[in-house]
């Protein structure tokens, strides 16, 4: 396998994700969540991602297998609760 970057490629941070599910794709849509106070939540959309859902069932395979190794490497993740100011679907 040969991997090669495109010229348009780049990399972005995102701290939230949301999900969006049809009969034919998933789309996973990357943000930046921010909060100037508990009451307020600003997500802000950079990029959208469209997956198969074969290619989405690939990448949870990858993560499942990649964040065990972490957890392994660094010890267990803690998620925080999530709270009500979220979209449903989204992962901040």
């Amino acid at each position: 396998m040969n991997l090669v970057q495109t010229p348009d490629y780049r990399e972005t941070y995102a701290n939230s994700v949301q999900v969006r599910v049809s009969v034919w794709d998933f789309q996973l849509i990357f943000g930046l969540a921010s909060s100037e106070s508990p009451e307020q939540v600003n997500i802000r959309n950079h990029d959208a991602v469209f997956l198969s859902p074969q290619q989405a069932k690939a990448l949870w395979n990858v993560l499942g297998q990649n964040i065990a190794q972490y957890e392994q490497a660094f010890g267990t993740l803690k998620l925080e609760p999530q709270g009500q100011n979220f979209p449903s679907g989204s992962v901040n």
